[in-house]
C-alpha cells in the first residue's frame, strides 16, 4: 500500500507511460541518426536535447513521486529492495553489451544507474520536511556549475558528475545534477500529501484511451529494456532495402562539430574551430578513433586539450561582430 491508500494511482502511470513514449521518440531519432538517415549532432543539439533532457527529468521526477507512494510511511524492504536487484541487475546488463558493442561510448552510468542509486538516497529524504528535500534538490542541481574540478576527471569518479568535462558516454546521467529531479519529485509529493492532492488524484481513473499508457507504465522496466532492440532491429531491416546516404567521414564530423558549437558561439567561429579540430585529429591519427567511438581515456584528455588550443586560436583569429 502507499501513502493515499492505494497500492497505485492510474494518472501516475499514466504520466511514467508518456515519458516512455516520449523517450522512444527521442531514442527512435538517435537511431536514424547513428545510421545516417539523419544529420550528425541532430539529437545533441538544440529542441532535441532539450527534449532529452526534459524527458529524463520528468521520469527521475516520477522515481521520487513513487518512493514517497510506496515507502512514504514506512520502507517496505522486501519490494523495495527486489525492485532495487532489478532495476541494478538490469543497469550492470546494459554497461556490459554496450561495452562490447559501443566501447568508446558505453553507457557506464546512465538512467537506470542513476535510479538505482537515486532510490537509496531518496530514502534518507522520504521523512525529511518536503522544504528541506527541496532545497537539498536546489543544491544538488546546481552543484555543477559551481563544484567541478579536475579532481573528478577520474574515470572511476565520473559517476560523480563534476569532472570537468563529461566523459564520452550513449547515456550519461550522473549523480550531479539528475538525483536533484528524483528530489524534487519526494519533496513535491510529500506537499501535495500533506495538502490531501494525493489522495484527490488517486480517485481519478483514467480512461480507457489511456489504458495502453497505464499498462506501459506499469511495465516501466520491460519496456525500458525492449524498446531500443526493437527501434535498433526495425531500422537495420529497412536500412537493408533501403540505405541511406553515406557522408564521407570528414564533412560528417564538421557537420556534427558546427552543430555543436553554434550551441554557444555564432559567427565565424564555428567552422574554423571545427577545422582546427579536425586538422589536429587527423596530424595526430586519432581521427579513426573518434570515429569509431573507441576513444579511451587518454584520448578524451587530448581531446579537451585540442578544443582549448583551437578555442585560443580561433579567437585569435576571428574578428568580432562589430569589426
Amino acid at each position: 500500500m502507499n501513502g493515499v491508500g492505494k497500492s497505485r494511482i492510474g494518472m501516475i502511470d499514466v504520466a511514467r507511460g508518456v515519458a516512455l513514449l516520449a523517450m522512444a521518440v527521442y531514442h527512435f531519432t538517435w537511431d536514424l541518426e547513428f545510421f545516417g538517415y539523419i544529420e550528425p549532432g541532430t539529437t545533441a543539439v538544440g529542441g532535441w536535447k532539450l527534449f532529452a533532457r526534459t524527458i529524463a527529468s520528468s521520469f527521475l521526477f516520477l522515481v521520487g513521486v513513487s518512493l514517497v507512494l510506496a515507502h512514504g510511511r514506512g520502507t517496505r524492504w522486501r519490494p523495495f529492495l527486489s525492485r532495487l536487484a532489478m532495476v541494478a541487475a538490469a543497469a550492470a546488463a546494459i554497461s556490459l553489451v554496450t561495452w562490447f558493442a559501443v566501447p568508446g561510448g558505453f553507457i557506464f552510468f546512465g538512467i537506470l544507474h542513476q535510479i538505482a542509486l537515486a532510490s537509496l538516497i531518496g530514502l534518507a529524504f522520504l521523512r525529511l520536511p518536503w522544504l528541506l528535500t527541496m532545497l537539498a534538490a536546489v543544491l544538488v542541481i546546481a552543484a555543477p556549475h559551481y563544484l567541478r574540478a579536475s579532481f573528478f576527471d577520474s574515470p572511476w569518479l565520473w559517476w560523480v558528475g563534476l569532472s570537468s568535462v563529461d566523459p564520452p558516454s550513449n547515456d550519461y546521467v550522473p549523480v550531479f545534477p539528475w538525483t536533484g529531479a528524483v528530489l524534487a519529485g519526494i519533496a513535491v509529493a510529500r506537499l501535495t500529501e500533506g495538502l490531501g492532492l494525493l489522495a484527490a488524484l488517486g480517485l481519478v481513473t483514467p480512461g480507457r484511451t489511456a489504458a495502453p499508457l497505464v499498462f506501459i507504465g506499469r511495465h516501466s522496466l520491460a519496456f525500458y529494456l525492449v524498446h531500443q532492440p526493437v527501434l535498433i532491429g526495425a531500422i537495420w531491416l529497412f536500412a537493408q532495402v533501403f540505405p541511406p546516404q553515406v557522408t564521407p567521414a570528414r564533412a560528417s564530423f564538421v557537420d556534427a562539430c558546427i552543430a555543436t558549437c553554434e550551441e554557444s558561439r555564432d559567427g565565424d567561429f564555428c567552422p574554423r574551430y571545427c577545422g582546427c579540430v579536425l586538422d589536429r585529429l587527423q596530424g595526430e591519427n586519432r581521427l579513426d578513433e573518434v570515429f569509431a567511438g573507441s576513444q579511451d581515456a587518454e584520448t578524451v584528455a587530448r581531446l579537451n586539450e585540442i578544443a582549448g588550443i583551437c578555442t585560443f586560436e580561433t579567437d585569435t583569429m576571428t574578428p568580432a561582430p562589430d569589426e
